[in-house]
């Protein structure tokens, strides 16, 4: 009897398995990766403290404003009674030094304030380089003349100096808005060109000619036609810019134009933590691990998922 399907062998190296999506396949070969998986393990631990915060601290006993002056020793300028910072069944990350306030509390609470704002600037960018992009690439002429140099002249500007002096200038009001607004626009033109680029390469494609012959009009073939097909680098970039954000917004509260005591950061507690190193170690070690963990874990998932799309350009 004569099968009327090729058997598996017989299939040319990389063709698809029949019925599945390229998003299928995608995440089949993310799944399989262990650096990956580990990476986006790390990531969702770290969601979910983000996300339960307020009863991490409930079941902790502590919020991250709450001072315990009898948590540090006084006669010491403030250290933190007890081995590696204060560390105990009340305290299970110890205390801050001088404060006593709880470092549990404010590690999970600077958890959210930096996946919020790392996420968050990572959409604004990826949102107006997409839009930007896909017009400088299908629109050619005068519109992809102007939007590439006004691209080119952010991407000239040294970033983090620009963030810190228009930061130092401008009004307090929302911090978080704030270095959303102003990451969100720096990180922009990143994304812009490699949508342009993309956008270039498909605006004279049979499926965008055929959409054009149709009737659509430009929104629509930019939005229903180009963008569903250069979504893969577009989720590239955005998984390795949250890392580079999150450092970002760390450096910016380390240099104390970031997030504003009280409010919890890992940058501001890691520049705090600078003169209590040789004495209170672990109030070092602790926002230094979780931001370490974040930025590789990111960067790990978005190093795989690049090349899940690309595997013949990925890692040997």
């Amino acid at each position: 009897m004569t099968s009327l399907t090729a058997p598996a062998a017989a299939r040319p190296p990389g063709h698809a398995a029949a019925g599945r999506s390229p998003s299928r396949l995608i995440w089949d070969r993310v799944r399989r990766d262990r650096t990956a998986m580990t990476g986006l393990a790390i990531i969702v631990l770290f969601v979910l403290i983000a996300v339960t915060a307020p009863l991490l601290t409930a079941l902790n006993g502590w919020s991250p404003y709450d001072f315990d002056p009898s948590a540090v020793d006084q006669r010491l300028a403030g250290v933190p009674k007890g081995a590696l910072g204060g560390v105990g069944a009340e305290h299970w990350l110890g205390v801050e030094p001088v404060s006593g306030r709880d470092v549990f509390s404010r590690i999970v609470y600077g958890a959210r304030i930096s996946l919020l704002i790392s996420v968050t600037a990572t959409v604004v960018s990826v949102l107006i380089g997409t839009v930007l992009g896909l017009l400088a690439g299908y629109l050619g002429g005068w519109a992809d003349a102007a939007i590439s140099r006004l691209m080119d002249l952010l991407m000239s500007f040294p970033a983090l100096i620009f963030m810190i002096a228009l930061i130092s200038v401008m009004p307090e009001g929302d911090r978080v808005l704030l270095l959303v607004a102003v990451m969100g626009g720096f990180g922009w033109p990143y994304v812009g060109r490699i949508v342009r680029g993309q956008a270039m390469a498909v605006r004279h494609r049979e499926y965008v000619d055929a959409a054009r012959v149709g009737g659509a009009m430009g929104a629509s073939i930019l939005f229903r036609e180009m963008l569903p097909n250069i979504t893969a680098p577009i989720l590239v970039y955005a998984t390795l810019a949250i890392p580079a954000n999150i450092g970002t917004e760390a450096a910016l509260s380390f240099l104390g134009v970031g997030v504003r005591p009280p409010t919890a950061s890992w940058g501001q507690m890691i520049q705090e933590s600078m003169m209590w190193y040789e004495v209170d170690p672990m109030y070092f070690i602790v926002p230094g691990t979780c931001l370490f963990l974040t930025v590789l874990a990111f960067t790990l998932l978005g190093d795989s998922l690049r090349d899940a799309i690309d595997p013949k350009g990925g890692r040997a």
